[in-house]
């Protein structure tokens, strides 16, 4: 089965992740990895409530790298590894313009 990941920045930068040769990460250690970064790129929830689910994180994560990190790609293939592992979802689009995860 396919697995990828992209990352749309904004309608001219696009990050695609291939997964497919690249060895999973165990769920919880994606969480862990995600959990790190939303706290290290002092990103906000999205929702008043202050509850973050697992896409938002994603997102939000996503936003903070920017193409900085993104176009890294030590950073952007572990950022890939983690959003499949945590989402749980072979093909994922990230599209921060739209503030949106799809499947």
């Amino acid at each position: 089965m396919h697995s990828a990941v992209r990352v749309l920045i904004d309608g001219n930068q696009e990050f695609s992740f291939d997964l497919e040769e690249v060895q999973p990460m165990p769920h919880e250690a994606a969480r862990q990895w995600l959990d790190q970064q939303f706290t290290a790129l002092d990103c906000e929830p999205l929702r008043a409530s202050g509850k973050v689910l697992l896409a938002d994180k994603v997102l939000v994560v996503a936003q903070a790298a920017g193409a900085r990190l993104l176009g890294d790609p030590a950073w952007g293939g572990e950022f890939a590894r983690a959003a499949s592992a945590a989402l749980a979802k072979p093909v994922i689009a990230v599209d921060v313009t739209t503030m949106s995860v799809s499947y």
